[in-house]
């Protein structure tokens, strides 16, 4: 039985292990039919990504740096000679260096700091949509997907600079969206709840993040990689065909709360 995303193509970005929210992604995407390609940034990660990727059946495993121009347009290029365009782009980036994301926002701040973490998080989505733009203009409802976090709209402890990188990110998918709509390219973000990822295992305080949020969520749970993959799934398919521009809350509910339960 085919998928509602059989004949499509996505190109995922960000798996760093099989318990990546990407990771979820490409589970949820591969289930609906899509055909997959991945990146990975370093030797260290390349077989890791490989495994997720025969998982699925793939053999389009490509290196990016996304802090390098010509590492994108490298990809971009190298991606040609395996299709002549693509529909769908996952950007699950994030990155801030360890000690920005302990003690207070002013406290651990640095100018460079501030500079990687709005380049990794957030600069590289828009690079990454710029490079992929001729290859899925016009490809009858492509789309564009983001993750982000509750924390570029609330101040939460220890996660500093990563709130004002997420909220540029939040941003992008907004300007993205408005130029990309005529070409049928759609663009759209996820906010994510907390996921015990690598990424998450560097901010200080995160098992006790997830419990609170665990706690005051209606749902009464943390959410998982594979329920993100799913929503995921229906944004970047012609079921969420006039949905852009947008950022959906996959986090049980907690973003609604206005104050944990008593």
């Amino acid at each position: 039985m085919s998928g509602f995303l059989t004949g499509k193509r996505a190109l995922i970005t960000g798996i760093a292990s099989p318990r990546s929210i990407a990771a979820g992604i490409a589970e949820a995407l591969a289930a609906q039919g899509a055909e997959l390609a991945f990146t990975y940034v370093g030797d260290k990660l390349q077989g890791r990504v490989e495994a997720v990727a025969e998982q699925h059946g793939s053999s389009i495993v490509l290196p990016c740096d996304v802090a390098s121009d010509a590492d994108i347009d490298g990809l971009m290029d190298k991606l040609a000679g395996h299709w002549d365009g693509f529909d769908i782009l996952i950007h699950s980036i994030g990155f801030a260096p360890r000690e920005l994301l302990k003690g207070g926002y002013l406290e651990s701040v640095t100018r460079e700091g501030f500079h990687i973490a709005h380049d990794i998080s957030a600069y590289s989505f828009a690079a990454l949509g710029k490079a992929a733009r001729p290859m899925m203009a016009k490809r009858d409802d492509a789309a564009m997907l983001t993750l982000t976090y509750l924390g570029a709209d609330k101040a939460l402890p220890s996660y500093n600079v990563m709130g004002p990188a997420k909220a540029s990110l939040e941003a992008n998918v907004r300007y993205m969206a408005a130029e990309l709509g005529r070409e049928q390219i759609r663009v759209n973000g996820i906010s994510a709840g907390p996921i015990k990822t690598l990424a998450a295992a560097g901010i200080s305080g995160f098992r006790d993040m997830q419990a609170a949020t665990a706690n005051a969520a209606p749902l009464g749970r943390n959410v998982t990689a594979l329920e993100v993959g799913n929503t995921a799934a229906f944004l970047c398919s012609p079921l969420a065909s006039g949905v852009t521009g947008e950022i959906v809350f996959v986090d049980a509910g907690y973003n609604i709360m206005g104050m944990p339960p008593g």
